[in-house]
C-alpha cells in the first residue's frame, strides 16, 4: 500500500474532477491517498511515496501554484516515483494526448528539469456559461483558432473517463 500525495490547481473544476476520480481507483486499490488543492497545500512532500500533481490550463499556461512546487521541489520529484497531469482543451482531440503532441506539456517539459515517471494529459470541460466576460472572448477566440465550438450554450465535458481510469491503474503499477 502506498502512501500518495494528489495536488490539483484547477480553475473551473474539472482537473479536481478528474483527481477525485483517480483517487477513488487508487483507494478501491488500497493506496492510501490524501488529496487537495494545492493553493492549501502547506506541508512536505517527503512525507509520501508517491506524488501526483495535477494542473489545468488557462491562457495556455498550467496553474501557477503547481509551477513554483514544480520549480521548488523538481530535485525530489526526480527522486521518487511522481505522476504528472495536464488538463486542456487541446486534448479534446486524441492525438494531442502525448507529451510530444500537446503543445502545453511539451513546452513546460522542454523548460522543466522535473522528468515524472507518468504524465497524464486529459481532455477538460467547455462550459461558457461558467466564464467571466474576458474568459469567455479569450476561450473563443482559441475555439476559432483550434476549430472548436464557440457558440454551445450548453456544457461540453471532453474528459475520456475510460482514460482516466486506465491512467489511475498505471499509477498503481509505478
Amino acid at each position: 500500500m502506498a502512501k500518495i500525495l494528489m495536488l490539483y490547481g484547477s480553475i473551473d473544476g474539472q482537473t479536481k474532477k478528474i483527481c477525485l476520480e483517480i483517487e477513488r481507483c487508487l483507494r478501491e486499490g488500497g493506496d492510501d491517498v490524501v488529496s487537495g488543492d494545492v493553493i492549501f497545500f502547506s506541508k512536505t512532500l517527503k512525507d509520501y511515496d508517491k506524488i501526483i500533481l495535477a494542473s489545468s490550463i488557462r491562457y495556455g499556461k498550467h496553474h501557477p501554484k503547481i509551477l513554483s512546487l514544480i520549480e521548488e521541489d523538481s530535485e525530489f520529484l526526480n527522486k521518487i516515483k511522481s505522476v504528472f497531469i495536464s488538463v486542456n482543451l487541446v486534448a479534446r482531440k486524441p492525438e494531442k494526448r502525448t507529451k510530444e503532441t500537446n503543445p502545453y506539456v511539451s513546452k513546460f517539459f522542454r523548460r522543466s528539469s522535473w522528468s515524472p515517471n507518468l504524465i497524464g494529459i486529459f481532455a477538460g470541460a467547455l462550459d461558457y456559461s461558467r466564464y467571466s466576460f474576458w474568459d469567455k472572448y479569450m476561450i473563443k477566440l482559441i475555439m476559432i483558432i483550434t476549430k472548436g465550438p464557440v457558440f454551445s450554450n450548453l456544457p461540453i465535458e471532453y474528459t475520456d473517463w475510460d482514460q482516466v481510469r486506465d491512467f489511475a491503474e498505471e499509477i498503481k503499477k509505478l
